[in-house]
């Protein structure tokens, strides 16, 4: 794997690249309860807006498309943004219609899983609002733990993922 993802697949979506054809559906699901999480995104984000985050993907930030595995279209998107040393951010934002549905911890965990494998003992990290209660239960589904720090956003917690044991059983 380099920093982009080449592609990947999962019961329920496939995860890859960004592209500029993307732009119309990618301003269609960042409304104003994405853009209001999410610092770097201004409100209203708009199709110019989408394309000018999709062609600044590469390099040390990189936006990966979630796409609905029946009918293909844009149901989020999830980012991996390099940061010093062998440390990596996730984050992510999906569509309305897409949330609760379990898409998001399904390729949230996708991207973290194969990040992990691609780079072996590299820190893979997330920053949350303690407010985001939705963000924090994906996030704690996926393995990550609060690290007790403020993120370098502000008001933000930092959150580190850690590898479930081998050994583990998740009960139903």
């Amino acid at each position: 794997m380099t920093d982009t993802l080449l592609a990947l697949s999962t019961d329920h979506c496939r995860i890859a690249p960004l592209h500029a054809d993307d732009a119309c559906a990618l301003a269609a699901i960042t409304d104003e309860s994405v853009t209001s999480q999410i610092h770097f995104l201004p409100e209203p984000f708009t199709e110019s807006d989408a394309r000018a985050l999709i062609a600044r993907s590469g390099g040390g930030d990189v936006f990966h498309a979630v796409r609905d595995g029946r009918d293909g279209g844009l149901s989020g998107v999830i980012g991996v943004h390099r940061r010093a040393g062998r440390e990596y951010e996730i984050g992510y934002w999906f569509a309305a219609r897409a949330r609760g549905r379990g898409i998001a911890t399904e390729a949230v965990r996708a991207v973290v899983d194969a990040l992990a494998a691609s780079r072996p003992g590299c820190a893979i990290v997330a920053e949350c609002r303690p407010e985001n209660e939705r963000s924090r239960a994906l996030l704690r589904r996926v393995g990550f733990v609060s690290t007790g720090l403020a993120g370098r956003r502000p008001g933000r917690m930092l959150l580190s993922w850690r590898a479930a044991p081998l050994d583990r059983i998740d009960v139903c």
